[in-house]
């Protein structure tokens, strides 16, 4: 169960911050609430989370599934353009996720 919440965890937060943008500095109420939801519902999950898998494991993996999921919404939606850099970076981003899950011994199995 603790990697379903870490996974709504990752949800709410890429919401909260897809959301960011179209707050426009918190001067738009209903994307500012979405925001706000999101980082609650995030942060609220990822505290569940910290009562099994270690801080440092759960926020690298809260990290690298944000930034993947983030840059792929700017791309799909936002027209952020993500050239071979971008690319190859979530690629190392995603390749040192996999490692920690397939053989780091700080996490529950």
């Amino acid at each position: 169960m603790h990697y379903v919440y870490l996974m709504i965890a990752i949800v709410g937060e890429v919401i909260g911050t897809s959301f960011m943008k179209q707050s426009d500095g918190f001067t738009r109420l209903v994307p500012s609430l979405i925001t706000a939801a999101g980082y609650a519902v995030a942060f609220y999950f990822l505290s569940l989370t910290l009562r099994v898998i270690p801080t440092g494991i759960a926020y690298a993996i809260w990290s690298a599934v944000g930034v993947v999921l983030i840059a792929a919404i700017a791309w799909i939606f936002q027209g952020q353009k993500l050239d071979a850099a971008a690319l190859i970076g979530i690629a190392f981003i995603v390749t040192g996720v996999v490692i920690m899950n397939g053989f780091s011994k700080s996490l529950p199995h």
